[in-house]
């Protein structure tokens, strides 16, 4: 194991983010937003905040910059700012000022005085319900609604009613920010015709082809950089001080920086939606499910967008049941755009499957770990492909071990003035592979370069490029300089999705014997070291002849001139997707603390034990879930947008946008049960990035319902959830 080859860097602050580029000449650029939630803009008078001093230019919808919505293929069209007058959320941009320093630019767009045609706007989740639509199809093409039926069952209903226990209720979960340290920001400057850009972003390649699009301007004249990213969680594909800087800096000619205060971070980028979810599990008398139906709810902005995908991320596979039955409608409401965010579908869908899980097992009497073990499945409902590797038992095991799940009592216990209770519940999350390219490059100096266009965006994924280079061509750690975050680079893809590990990784596992080959090539070449020996081999970064000679790769490499050379390996899902299922799986624990007369609720223990096949640094890893685990705690106790009916945020900032801080969260136990799913991948590992925070709201609720008896079916749970009725 190695430490985070960028904590150096970064605790020293001498890694440089998107803000921290500066150039000669640079200008600043500031967001106007708008103060109404539904309208058409009528008027933008410009005048007094062109006069203010150091101002170079003010861009609205009625003097816009040149950009058109491009369309990437994950997320559809992209919408740019500055191109219309309507108005369909509070906090929309809706104008850009430019000057030369960051406070002449915000004072000026302050002066910026918008004169609307307002409409009436719905803000409400409840309300919206009744205005719901079936949602698109998901990613993979499924429908909204899908049911999976035993033969001679008409349909989820018969199965429920003819089930001897039944548990219905409805559960909901706030709107959610991804909050991340770096602020939304850019600094774009032109040079020759090309423009290169200094943003924060989850795949700089994928956001230099949306920019080109969005410019208008050939693939190869923009270069997106972001070797350092403070954050993204789903929130950072593309963001809205990109398109303005690159568009601004083309016009002026001059560079131009733009970020979004703290505030602005909250509307002026996309959010996880609010959802309501009705559960619906039926059950015979020793816990055999009968019938399961997940209907879901999810706000998208009034103009159609992202849905959060509750029903199809959980219920769809998570338990073997004859009958399932699930769907996914829309609210449209006008609010900011709705976006993936860390475990998107399966984060809020496991608080309400999880949650009414636990709900079914108080009803049978019965340990809630047991219920989930016999109800465990070999293979999503409905489909003949098992899983490629599944140890969620042993996940239980190991866990009930370890947190002394034993000494639970159906009613938890008291301790002073504490109601203390335990919880658990399922984690599961799809692994998966996105298409990437990596170069590896072997030098003279017997060093090598392993380098890709893909984001770390605090993952570790640059650290593991170095892992697994080094492994790959079988020479220490130490001696393999990883790069990325880099356009210019081979294509890396997007860093989502829980993906990176395996899809880069997959890429090395190819590029390094390319290049090894291409080495042992050259070694038996005219006029090399071991000309004419066809037999040459490699191992320990050396090329060994037959008659016993070696020579270091970067000894071959000066005997025949070269001062490198290089391979590009490719790699993608395949026909592996045809054979198996794919999934990372884990069991998450929790114990809490409600104080009896005041009922605020503490964290007092956590422990996850996963099953994500082979880890790769282990440091990370933990570190990851336990990120993962902290943001679940954030979800079931502090952290949900207030949306006023005027649409308006009422916390958007990091005074009222609830997070946890480190007294919240006093012990995180994490442990692995490691088994190298080859089948997924030839590195042997799953995705793990996500699913730390999938099912640690509901583990939460159920200890708190342990502690108190109280079931609270909404996030965050509040003090006032559980005072006595």
């Amino acid at each position: 194991m190695i430490g985070r080859l960028d904590a150096p860097l970064k605790v020293t602050g001498r890694a440089r983010y998107a803000l921290d580029n500066n150039v000669p000449g640079m200008v600043f650029g500031y967001v106007v937003l708008s103060t109404t939630a539904h309208g058409e803009i009528t008027d933008m008078d410009v005048a007094a905040a062109r006069s203010a001093p150091g101002v170079l230019a003010v861009y609205t919808p009625f003097a816009p910059l040149p950009l058109t919505a491009p369309v990437t293929a994950m997320l559809g069209p992209i919408w740019v700012p500055l191109q219309s007058t309507d108005v369909t959320y509070y906090g929309q941009p809706i104008g850009f000022v430019v000057a030369e320093t960051f406070e002449q630019a915000r004072d000026a767009a302050a002066l910026v005085r918008v004169t609307y045609d307002e409409r009436p706007a719905s803000t409400s989740m409840s309300d919206g319900l009744a205005t719901a639509v079936d949602a698109p199809p998901s990613l993979d093409g499924s429908p909204p609604a899908l049911s999976v039926l035993a033969p001679g069952v008409e349909s989820i209903e018969d199965a429920l009613a003819a089930s001897p226990v039944v548990v219905d209720a409805t559960y909901t979960t706030a709107t959610q920010n991804h909050a991340a340290m770096e602020p939304h920001s850019a600094m774009a400057v032109w040079e020759s015709g090309k423009v290169t850009v200094y943003t924060g972003n989850q795949g700089s390649d994928l956001v230099a082809s949306a920019l080109a699009d969005a410019l208008g301007e050939d693939h190869a004249a923009v270069r997106v950089v972001n070797p350092f990213v403070g954050g993204a969680f789903g929130g950072k594909a593309l963001s809205i001080p990109a398109f303005l800087a690159a568009a601004a800096a083309r016009e002026l000619d001059r560079p131009v920086k733009a970020a979004l205060t703290r505030e602005q971070v909250f509307t002026a980028t996309a959010t996880r939606p609010a959802t309501v979810q009705r559960m619906s599990i039926g059950a015979e008398k020793d816990g055999t499910l009968v019938a399961l139906r997940h209907d879901s709810w999810s706000s998208t902005p009034a103009g159609g967008g992202f849905v959060e995908p509750t029903s199809h991320g959980t219920s769809r596979e998570w338990y073997a049941t004859p009958n399932v039955a699930i769907s996914q409608k829309m609210v449209p409401l006008h609010v900011p755009p709705t976006t993936f965010m860390r475990a998107p579908g399966e984060a809020p869908g496991s608080f309400a499957l999880e949650s009414a899980i636990d709900e079914l097992a108080v009803t049978l009497d019965m340990d809630p770990i047991e219920l989930r073990q016999r109800n465990s499945s070999t293979a999503p409902p409905g489909r003949d492909l098992q899983w490629s590797s599944k140890h969620l038992d042993e996940c239980f095991r190991v866990g009930a071990a370890r947190f002394r799940w034993a000494e639970r009592t159906p009613r938890g216990r008291v301790d002073g003035d504490c109601l203390v209770g335990v919880g658990t519940a399922t984690a599961m999350f799809p692994a998966l592979r996105f298409p990437a390219s990596v170069r590896v490059t072997l030098h003279d100096d017997d060093t090598a370069e392993v380098a890709t266009s893909g984001a770390d965006p605090g993952t570790g994924l640059l650290t593991v490029l170095s892992l697994i280079g080094a492994e790959s061509l079988d020479i220490a750690p130490e001696r393999v300089t990883p790069r990325l975050g880099d356009s210019a680079l081979p294509p890396g893809g997007m860093s989502g999705g829980s993906t990176a590990t395996a899809s880069a990784g997959s890429a090395i596992m190819v590029a390094a014997p390319k290049v090894i080959d291409d080495l042992l090539a050259l070694a038996s070449g005219p006029g090399a070291p071991f000309e004419g020996d066809d037999d040459v081999t490699y191992a320990d970064g050396r090329v060994l002849a037959t008659d016993g000679r070696s020579l270091t790769f970067g000894e071959v490499l000066r005997a025949a001139g070269r001062d490198s050379i290089a391979a590009i390996g490719s790699s993608a899902a395949g026909e592996e997707l045809t054979k198996h299922s794919f999934s990372s799986f884990g069991a998450q624990f929790c114990e809490v603390r409600v104080h009896r007369w005041t009922r605020e609720v503490r964290v007092s223990r956590m422990l996850g034990v996963f099953d994500a096949g082979r880890i790769i640094n282990a440091q990370a890893a933990r570190s990851q879930i336990m990120g993962g685990m902290i943001w679940g705690v954030s979800a079931a106790l502090h952290e949900g947008l207030e949306i006023e009916e005027s649409g308006r945020f009422a916390n958007a900032d990091l005074a009222g946008y609830l997070l946890p801080v480190n007294a919240d969260i006093p012990e995180v136990d994490v442990e692995f049960v490691q088994y190298p799913d080859t089948l997924h991948n030839p590195v042997g590992a799953r995705g793990l990035g996500e699913i730390g925070v999938v099912g640690m709201a509901a583990a939460v609720a159920n200890a708190v319902h342990n502690a108190t008896g109280i079931r609270v079916r909404r996030i965050p749970i509040a003090i006032e959830d559980l005072l006595e009725q």
